[in-house]
C-alpha cells in the first residue's frame, strides 16, 4: 500500500496518505487546515536503521558544527535535520517553532540551545 504525500498550499504543511488501493486519492486535504489545495510531492525514500543507529548519529558532534545559536535560521535547519532523523512526526508546536524561526524569529522556547544548565 502506498504512501502519497502532499503539500498543502494554504499552510505548507506536509500530509502522508496511506492509499489502500495503488490510485492516489480523489481529494486529498491538509490534515492541519482542511484545505483542498494540496499538490502531491515526491516522496522520501525510507531507509530502515535501528534506534541505536539513529540515536548515535543525532549525538554526533559533527551534527552541531554548522549551527550559530544565535541565528533563528540556522538553529530551524538543526530542528529541521533532527526531527527527520528521528523519522517521525514531531507535531503542530514543534512545526510552528521551526516556522517562526526560519522566519528569523527565536521563540522563546527555543532560547538557550546549545548552553549547559545551571546546576
Amino acid at each position: 500500500m502506498p504512501v502519497y504525500e502532499y503539500r498543502c498550499s494554504r499552510c505548507g504543511r506536509l500530509t502522508s496518505l496511506l492509499v489502500r488501493s495503488y490510485q492516489p486519492p480523489a481529494s486529498p486535504r491538509c490534515a492541519r487546515c482542511g484545505s483542498d489545495q494540496v499538490q502531491r510531492t515526491v516522496s522520501r525514500v525510507a531507509v530502515l536503521r535501528s534506534e541505536e543507529s539513529r540515536l548515535e548519529s543525532l549525538a554526533d558532534p559533527s551534527q552541531f558544527g554548522d549551527v550559530d545559536e544565535n541565528d533563528p535560521r540556522s538553529v530551524a535547519r538543526w530542528a529541521r535535520r533532527m526531527g527527520s532523523e528521528l523519522g517521525e512526526d514531531m507535531g503542530d508546536e514543534f512545526d510552528d517553532m521551526v516556522e517562526r524561526m526560519e522566519a528569523g524569529e527565536m521563540p522563546e522556547e527555543a532560547q538557550g540551545f546549545g548552553e549547559e544548565p545551571e546546576p
